[in-house]
């Protein structure tokens, strides 16, 4: 079956990191996604190693060449929505911004990515995810008690705060063009889509349930049962025992009474508590402690690397890592019960299904001839 969003056609600006993760995320739903980029001089036939441009094809074309922009907006013409992760003002100067996209196509949606947003004081200014979350407050929130914070690799800023929301901000926005029939401009800055992702830290702030101080509340391992242990062999497992009978569940596996350890939400006692949980832990490895607290209710986890996860019993049985082109990865998310997502095709080198491409959304082949002796495709 094919996926929830066939039929929408989307042109891809490439860039890099959250637009690509959200364009990734529309063409495993069934999105025909054309990725637009600057060409290499003789594409491979063999897959690309950037898995963030699986699912569609790529064409060579040269942005900057004085015809590219007239290319651009003929696809606008028959588009629904256009993606680019640019600095603001870039696709304006090389003639493709919202107004001229919306002047060819009025009911086109047309997505932008940036870190800062289109407007503000840092609106032009350069970064990257650990700078964009660190102005959100994420940043600040992340990490233990008297030390530094620890950027979450770019998971919060460039793809849950960015392409994840840029996704789904084109989605929102199609729905909404198909019955206005007039488009308009997503604007979606990783600083806004990570300051969202803490909407709960903030509920918790302002009911006075936890505090600023980094390291010390209920989810952030300030809690003794919200936390990560060592085991005897080097390795980690995870503990997340938050309500009353999970926590019965965790003392019962650590070989712990409730009436001989203080009271689970006494918080002046979670240090100490950490303390022995740290000294329990140590003593068996990570897969005795799975063992001893699988088919229990106390919220133990391993700690796995990527590459550990793929060949996890539970990841298996759901298919969660697929194999593509001899390449393990993770498969499309979320799971639709009629209309599957999946992965069409692997990454291609840029440029390598211009013409065919061009060809399959309306160009004429000898336009196509035409613009690759200009140089304007690759």
């Amino acid at each position: 079956m094919p996926g929830p969003l066939q039929g929408i056609r989307i042109i891809e600006l490439a860039g890099i990191g959250p637009s690509p993760y959200a364009c990734m995320l529309l063409a495993d739903a069934g999105a025909d996604v054309l990725r637009l980029e600057r060409p290499k001089a003789s594409p491979s036939d063999e897959p690309h190693w950037d898995l963030l441009n699986r699912s569609r094809p790529s064409v060579g074309i040269d942005l900057k060449h004085p015809e590219a922009a007239g290319i651009v907006l003929d696809l606008v013409a028959t588009a629904d929505a256009l993606i680019e992760g640019m600095r603001p003002g870039t696709t304006e100067r090389l003639g493709v911004g919202p107004e001229a996209c919306l002047a060819r196509n009025p009911r086109l949606v047309y997505g932008r990515m940036t870190g800062w947003g289109q407007d503000g004081p840092l609106a032009n200014a350069v970064g990257h995810d650990i700078d964009y979350i660190a102005i959100s407050g994420a940043l600040g929130a992340i990490g233990r008690a008297g030390e530094r914070p620890v950027p979450p690799l770019n998971l919060v800023g460039d793809f849950g705060g960015g392409g994840m929301l840029l996704a789904f901000g084109i989605t929102a926005a199609l729905l909404e063009a198909r019955g206005s029939g007039t488009g308009q401009v997503v604007d979606a800055a990783m600083t806004d889509g990570s300051a969202s992702l803490l909407t709960m830290a903030h509920a918790f702030l302002a009911a006075g349930l936890s505090t600023e101080e980094r390291g010390t509340n209920l989810l952030d391992t300030g809690a003794h049962f919200y936390e990560v242990y060592e085991t005897a062999d080097g390795r980690f497992v995870a503990v997340g025992a938050i309500e009353p009978r999970f926590y019965a569940a965790l003392l019962d596996g650590l070989e712990l009474r409730t009436g001989d350890v203080p009271p689970q939400m006494d918080r002046s006692t979670w240090p100490q508590m950490k303390g022995l949980f740290a000294a329990k832990f140590r003593a068996k490895t990570r897969d005795e402690w799975e063992a001893r607290f699988h088919g229990t209710e106390a919220c133990v986890a391993p700690v796995l690397s990527p590459l550990e996860a793929i060949d996890h019993p539970h990841n298996r049985a759901r298919s969660t890592f697929v194999e593509v082109a001899g390449v393990l990865q993770p498969g499309p998310a979320p799971r639709f019960s009629r209309t599957p997502s999946s992965i069409s095709a692997p990454p291609e080198d840029p440029g390598r299904s211009t013409d065919v491409a061009l060809e399959r959304w309306g160009l004429d082949p000898a336009r196509i001839a035409s613009l690759r002796a200009t140089g304007a495709l690759g």
